[in-house]
């Protein structure tokens, strides 16, 4: 409830950024008290607000600090469910630890974790996902699809065309898809998506989705080896996104890809990966646990495996590296 009275008066400031909004204006507005308005634009100003308050006027926005908190996402929010559920960390070991035990005590489904910082943030097989402080999107998506086990697969998949739509609505650059995981701008890493779920019996208990997404990062915040392959939004922009609006964003197109999802199939979502996706038709190998598998990328099949076809024949790939020919 706090942080949905402080979302109301950051909408209502921002609604009123030429001009002042009185603190009686607020009060019947949001459905607090004067006191308590007072006490939230208090705690703003802690945050990095620069609010500045005239007798007789009221309050006036005159700074917004770049922040992923409820207070800046919701006004931008056009969801049913993914979202309206937030947490909001500065700090944290991995946005997945979090929602794996919000996800075991009973938290909503659509329920998300975002961090402003990881220190921890995983990929799949383990890998750290570079994650410096206020320039990207950290964040877990709890998830409790009327699945069969069996098909948990797919929710990578419609995540990655969520997200993927979603940075091209916000910002009009071409995203690829890299099976099974990878958004990538002009042949480099933009974004990595990681799912991992709890069931037994065939049964899904509840599903993460960690979407880490390089933003507003620099050149020179990557590290020297990360530069080749690595790139942000920023960078191939030319400019700083705003990363409240972005998520708000993505959280949508998400929510859109899942209902579709659940009410189609898969073949819908299957159709709009393969519009998006990079390697499809070209040359690949697929480095396995197996061994490495060489040939044209075809397609997914129903279970999301990658289709290669090969001087024997179509080999399907469950769980692989990929590597892409160069551009």
């Amino acid at each position: 409830m706090e942080h949905l009275i402080k979302s109301e008066i950051v909408k209502l400031l921002i609604e009123n950024s030429t001009g002042y909004i009185s603190g009686e204006e607020m009060s019947r507005q949001v459905g607090c008290s004067r006191a308590a308005i007072w006490k939230h634009i208090e705690e703003l100003r802690q945050a990095g607000y620069e609010i500045e308050a005239r007798p007789r006027h009221g309050y006036r926005l005159k700074y917004r600090p770049d922040r992923l908190a409820p207070e800046e996402i919701h006004p931008h929010l056009q969801t049913e469910r993914f979202g309206r559920e937030m947490e909001y960390i500065c700090f944290t070991p991995s946005t997945q630890i979090i929602a794996h035990k919000r996800a075991k005590d009973g938290a909503p489904e659509g329920t998300v974790v975002v961090a402003e910082e990881q220190a921890e943030g995983r990929g799949r097989m383990g890998r750290v996902w570079y994650s410096p402080p206020k320039t990207g999107i950290w964040m877990s998506l709890i998830l409790r699809p009327p699945i069969p086990l069996a098909e948990a697969s797919h929710l990578t998949i419609l995540a990655s065309v969520g997200v993927r739509e979603a940075i091209q609505k916000e910002t009009g650059l071409d995203v690829q898809i890299k099976w099974p995981n990878d958004l990538l701008i002009n042949g480099k890493k933009v974004c990595g998506i990681l799912t991992e779920l709890r069931g037994e019996y065939d049964q899904i208990h509840y599903v993460i989705t960690g979407i880490g997404m390089n933003v507003n990062v620099s050149e020179s915040d990557f590290p020297v080896e990360l530069r080749k392959i690595g790139t942000s939004l920023a960078i191939e922009t030319g400019r700083t996104i705003h990363r409240a609006s972005l998520l708000a964003t993505i959280l949508k197109e998400l929510e859109q890809t899942y209902f579709i999802y659940l009410q189609e199939g898969f073949s819908a979502i299957r159709e709009k990966w393969e519009q998006g996706a990079a390697m499809l038709g070209k040359i690949i190998t697929a480095r396995t646990a197996q061994g490495s598998v060489t040939g044209v990328a075809e397609r997914i099949n129903e279970q999301g495996a990658l289709l290669i076809r090969t001087s024997t024949g179509i080999v399907p790939v469950y769980s692989a590296e990929i590597d892409l020919p160069e551009n």
